[in-house]
């Protein structure tokens, strides 16, 4: 039976996206929006501006378009700003990342020059092939940390947004494990005092935008948010949260595999991934410490999938390899290929080879517009907002965040129709189960 619908604040008024970074993927997202405004392209990719859901059975034949079916921003009151480690405004860093088709880009030069980046918090530390040309300045991690909350005041007050939502498109961190100085917010912030080592830049961006309300989601996969102090501080403050490391490409692919073995009861000898990527992402990436993290997130949604404690006869000894290599000429076209060695009816060899030729920056823009919009959805409805982490919006994420306790979902499939259901049960419709039986009685 239907329920009641959940309460949500109506999207009124205009919704701040603040980005952190102003590099391919921001300036994809950024430009693609406007020339959706201005009706030169579709939202191809994007789940709230193109996907629809089912409603009631399937002989109701009622599918609105979720942006239909939920109240989501409208995308002509969107607002932009960033903060990059480079002063090139959204224009320029769009034809440096050589992303779009210069014809689009001189079309949207009027608009995407008024973006200009703020000084970007940095430590060499954290990435070592970038020499930025545009940073704060502070005696220490907290005086950074203010400086950005001070940016979020500024941008809200002189644009006359009525929200914001941030949402970091900046480049991978160095691989790093939770420290003692990030398991509760008072020794988190004495350790922004006291320049703790231990605190990334991306954690400053984070603190700034909880302590100021703001949703955050974490397009790469450094921890961030998910450290005690910052999640505990989110659930406890009803902010939304989610997860990191965009699931866009290859990773993607791989939900989408590996259900499929599970399925056909398969089994899994080796998974050996390995892609080519020529963007300022590829060139990070090409330190050992920074592929680190990237590594963990790549790796752990393929266990989560296959569940080989529960099959171990069919995974409990298979080998995993996942391999990225920096290759300049090809840019933001990344290319990856994955062999899979599996076995079938009584143990015979078999394999899957995969080749995807994709654009990474297309596939996670979309994807960072969606997150923008449901993150806002999810600050304007209470109940969602108390959780503060939306598992519901795992299906982004390699990294996806759940309740304390609770292993994260990856297999795409049961993702989706989290999503979906979440969408259902906020409107008062009946949840979906595919289980059919009232089409028989």
């Amino acid at each position: 039976m239907a329920k009641t619908e959940i309460p949500i604040a109506e999207p009124k008024g205009k919704l701040g996206v603040m980005t952190v970074g102003l590099g391919a993927v921001a300036t994809t997202m950024i430009a693609g929006v406007e020339a959706v405004r201005r009706k030169l392209a579709l939202p191809v990719g994007s789940m709230t501006q193109m996907g629809t859901l089912r409603l009631g059975k399937r002989t109701d034949k009622r599918v609105p378009k979720i942006k239909d079916f939920v109240p989501l921003a409208d995308l002509n009151d969107l607002v932009f700003a960033s903060w990059d480690l480079f002063t090139d405004n959204a224009y320029e860093a769009a034809l440096k990342a050589g992303v779009l088709d210069t014809r689009l880009v001189e079309q949207l030069k009027d608009f995407l020059v008024t973006i200009k980046p703020m000084t970007a918090a940095f430590e060499q530390t954290w990435v070592k092939r970038l020499h930025p040309n545009n940073l704060k300045t502070g005696a220490t991690k907290m005086d950074l940390a203010e400086q950005i909350m001070e940016d979020i005041r500024q941008f809200k007050k002189s644009s006359g947004v009525d929200r914001l939502v941030m949402i970091w498109c900046g480049s991978t961190e160095l691989y790093t494990k939770a420290h003692p100085v990030h398991d509760n917010m008072e020794v988190f912030e004495q350790g922004l005092r006291d320049n703790s080592p231990d605190i990334p830049p991306s954690m400053l961006y984070a603190y700034a935008a909880l302590k100021m309300g703001v949703p955050f989601a974490n397009g790469a996969p450094h921890l961030t948010v998910d450290v005690p102090a910052l999640t505990n501080y989110a659930i406890e403050h009803h902010i939304p949260i989610c997860g990191k490391d965009f699931k866009s490409g290859q990773t993607f692919m791989k939900t989408l595999l590996a259900p499929g073995l599970k399925l056909k009861l398969l089994g899994l000898k080796g998974w050996f991934s390995t892609n080519i990527l020529g963007n300022r992402d590829g060139e990070v990436l090409d330190d050992p410490e920074n592929f680190k993290s990237k590594e963990v997130t790549k790796s752990s949604v393929l266990d989560r999938c296959i569940q080989p404690d529960i099959y171990p006869e069919l995974y409990g000894d298979y080998y995993h390899k996942v391999r990225i290599e920096y290759y300049p000429p090809r840019g933001d076209a990344k290319e990856s290929w994955d062999n899979l060695d599996i076995f079938g009816w009584l143990g015979y060899p078999m394999q899957i080879k995969v080749n995807f030729q994709c654009r990474d920056s297309i596939l996670a823009a979309p994807m960072a517009l969606d997150l923008v919009l449901f993150l806002d959805l999810a600050q304007r409805c209470p109940e969602l907002a108390k959780m503060g982490i939306q598992e519901w919006l795992s299906l982004y994420f390699k990294g996806p965040q759940a309740a304390e306790g609770l292993y994260p979902e990856h297999d795409v499939f049961i993702q989706v129709m989290k999503l979906k259901n979440t969408l259902r049960y906020l409107r008062g419709e009946e949840l979906i189960t595919h289980l059919g039986l009232e089409y028989y009685d």
